[in-house]
């Protein structure tokens, strides 16, 4: 574990729930950009805070010096409560982001991102957030539309969201995330020959997600 990442249990809807905090580099007097939290996978398929994406998503925003803040969901490793289709998820990601509000930084700003099943999850996240508190970045990789209702990204954070998705995902495939976003003319960024755990191409999506964070627009 990086020395700069921290276990943490916070108080979830439904009991405790476990959470890492990774922590950029920082200069003395130096604070973090901002909060970005990040949510993983389907829990009943395997997800987890420790998924390889997700610890990707992670890098990615330490390395353009946000604190990155991963969590599980209830009912996966130690976070009590059980599976509940998405709707407790949203309740654990809003309490996990209501921790950290207002952040402990100069800037406060905040950022949300997530990976499949993580990503569903956040953009319902969106929705409840976008009408009273700011968004700095949003970042959605194999967004799990077609398997899930996902909703639409309000217009006004399109130039502050990242969508990315492989050529070949065979789990969410590409034409269902390009299905989802014509309609709102939302950008999605194709990662040719690449699956949906982006195998041997984390790299790339840890350097894609850092350089879209790297200067929060307002």
């Amino acid at each position: 574990m990086n020395p700069r990442t921290q276990p943490l249990a916070l108080q979830g809807p439904v009991g405790n729930l476990q959470a890492l905090v990774d922590m950029p580099a920082l200069e003395p007097g130096q604070t973090p950009v901002g909060v970005a939290v990040i949510a993983h996978p389907h829990p009943l398929f395997g997800g987890t805070m420790d998924n390889k994406v997700v610890q990707t998503l992670a890098r990615a925003f330490v390395q353009a010096g946000w604190m990155a803040v991963r969590f599980n969901f209830r009912g996966v490793g130690h976070s009590e409560g059980v599976y509940d289709e998405g709707h407790g998820e949203q309740a654990d990601l809003l309490a996990v982001i209501d921790y950290f509000s207002p952040a402990a930084t100069e800037q406060g700003a905040l950022a949300l991102a997530g990976f499949s099943f993580g990503a569903f999850v956040t953009s319902h996240a969106v929705q409840a957030l976008h009408p009273v508190r700011a968004l700095s970045c949003l970042v959605l990789v194999g967004t799990a539309t077609g398997r899930f209702e996902v909703p639409e990204i309000p217009q006004a954070l399109h130039a502050k969201t990242l969508v990315l998705h492989g050529e070949e995902d065979d789990t969410v495939p590409l034409a269902a995330a390009l299905q989802w976003a014509r309609p709102q003319n939302l950008p999605v960024m194709v990662l040719p020959g690449v699956g949906h755990f982006f195998h041997g191409q984390l790299p790339l999506l840890r350097d894609l997600v850092a350089r879209h964070v790297a200067v929060p627009l307002a």
